[in-house]
């Protein structure tokens, strides 16, 4: 466990090491696990060459986003305090054309010593702002401000997130939508829409919750009576999460005594057991939230839709939650699939779709005329997420409402074929790695190849690219649960035709392979999209041979 403590306080608190820690990024030797294979350095000239080749409108829009402790309003009387972009949760839209360059400073306002980052999810950008300490930039420490810059040259559906400890698990997160100016798609409006399982602030905060996962079941399991309840704790040796030599993870605390098994023992408040789904091949998730929100609404208190009938609309559906896929549908509608993580691909109908953390799609609906719902269900969780799209009169549905699409046709990416424009020329495979997926619930100790990801030491057993050539990984999932691996800088294409993404389900017992193109050389992070799972070390250096 003290790897994990280690490991922890470096993810957060980088800023307070200065230079010192990105001047390991730049020495080139690679660390222990490249032998002698210089890697690109985030901030190097190959970088910068990357970048200039990038068709530019030459506009810049400006923005400023200030992270800092926020009261939001979830409706239905939820009000918790947690952390936000400018005060609301899902922070304000960020919407370019292609080719336009971004300018956007970050301030940080966090509490204590908070240090944060901002990742642009799913967007193959400059390596060195894409925003993940140590690897590619120090952590912003709290009272200071970094500014990211870069040219978005790619349409599609993103959205932008800390990548630092568990704080994907506040309110940190926001679209981020890209225009092509060569549009395809003939449609009337737009709805973006965003899931969110959420638990900040409510029955406690993401800190807390990481710091009961990481005991593990096996920690758990004498805590446990035969209904499957929390009986009485054992002692286990409790980690406090808050002030960690100077550098504050942010407000995270130990459970308040009365929370507390009476020897001393720390009982499951957020651990969840039993949910299962054969969609995601078993166990569908690790943590207990009160809440699943669309556009930062809780189900019994809805974000509306106004439109009307006829009129065709293009949903933009992004999983911003830690924990927990979505399927999603529109009640008495058909979804017309257009897009997975920007990239179009052959047109399906379908009744609803599965998305799992990280994962975005587009789709096409032709609205009737009624109150509809729009259910997220979280898969496996007996729970959703709900809201409505209002054409005409008729009252709303009840905040557990279950469409029958829900049990239709629900795609899901395996089944979908990537557009001819989209899909990758054939090539030879130049280098195949094997990306096994390892660790599991008992010790909490999810990994890739065995190894926890060493935020000391984020050169260590890279996994080695070279710029030009076509690369094949082999995610071979051992473990009981499934994983949505997400590769930064870069969109991968599932097997000879699938869809184009750079967040994809591999599912428990099973191998998925994916091809991608090195063009874009740095070093880059491949991790599961739960943040839980990517905390505790499931995650990679996708580095490029200097």
């Amino acid at each position: 466990m003290k790897s994990i403590n280690r490991r922890s306080v470096l993810f957060a608190g980088l800023g307070a090491a200065g230079a010192g820690a990105l001047a390991a990024c730049d020495g080139g030797s690679g660390g222990s696990g490249s032998g002698d294979k210089a890697l690109v350095s985030p901030s190097g000239a190959a970088v910068a060459a990357a970048e200039k080749e990038r068709a530019s409108t030459g506009r810049t829009h400006k923005l400023t986003l200030t992270a800092a402790p926020a009261r939001i309003d979830l409706g239905g009387g939820v009000k918790p305090r947690t952390w936000a972009f400018d005060g609301r949760t899902p922070g304000k839209e960020v919407r370019l054309r292609v080719g336009d360059t971004l300018a956007a400073e970050l301030s940080n306002q966090l509490p204590g010593k908070t240090a944060t980052s901002i990742h642009w999810h799913g967007l193959a950008l400059r390596n060195d702002m894409d925003g993940v300490p140590p690897v590619t930039q120090t952590a912003v420490r709290a009272g200071s401000t970094f500014t990211y810059r870069f040219t978005a040259d790619a349409p599609g559906t993103y959205f932008f997130h800390p990548h630092v400890g568990v704080q994907l698990d506040r309110g940190l997160y926001a679209p981020l939508i890209v225009e092509d100016p060569r549009e395809p798609l003939a449609y009337d409006d737009e709805w973006v829409v965003l899931l969110d399982d959420w638990v900040d602030g409510v029955t406690g905060t993401p800190d807390e919750v990481f710091a009961e996962l990481r005991h593990g079941m096996g920690a758990m399991s004498g805590h446990m009576d035969t209904a499957g309840s929390p009986g009485p704790s054992s002692g286990t040796d409790g980690h406090d999460m808050g002030d960690m030599g100077g550098m504050n993870m942010g407000e995270a605390s130990s459970p308040p005594a009365s929370a507390t098994a009476p020897s001393g023992g720390m009982p499951m408040r957020f651990m969840l057991m039993g949910a299962t789904s054969k969609l995601l091949g078993g166990d569908a998730g690790d943590v207990k939230y009160p809440h699943h929100l669309i556009n930062g609404k809780v189900a019994t208190d809805p974000d509306v839709y106004p439109g009307k009938p006829g009129k065709k609309v293009r949903l933009r559906i992004i999983n911003a939650g830690s924990d927990t896929a979505y399927r999603v549908a529109l009640g008495d509608h058909k979804l017309t699939v257009t897009h997975t993580d920007g990239y179009p691909v052959q047109h399906q109908e379908v009744d609803a779709l599965l998305v799992g953390m990280g994962e975005r799609y587009d789709v096409l609906v032709t609205l009737g005329d009624g109150v509809f719902p729009l259910v997220a269900l979280a898969e496996g969780k007996n729970a959703n997420g709900l809201a409505l799209v209002r054409t005409g009169s008729g009252s709303a549905p009840s905040a557990a409402v279950r469409p029958k699409e829900l049990d239709g046709m629900i795609m899901t990416a395996s089944q979908l074929r990537a557009a001819d424009d989209a899909r990758l020329a054939s090539a030879r495979t130049d280098v195949t790695h094997q990306i096994k997926l390892t660790g599991g619930m008992e010790e909490y100790n999810w990994a890739i190849n065995g190894r926890p990801f060493d935020m000391a030491d984020p050169q260590a057993d890279p996994i080695l690219v070279q710029e030009g050539q076509r690369v094949r990984l082999d995610f071979v999932n051992g473990t009981d649960m499934w994983h949505p691996m997400h590769l930064h800088g870069h969109t991968y294409q599932l097997g000879s035709g699938g869809p184009r993404k750079d967040t994809a389900i591999v599912l428990p017992r099973t191998k998925t392979s994916v091809f991608f193109d090195a063009d874009n050389p740095g070093q880059w992070m491949l991790h599961c999209h739960n943040a839980y799972h990517g905390e505790a070390g499931m995650m990679a250096n996708v580095a490029y041979h200097a």
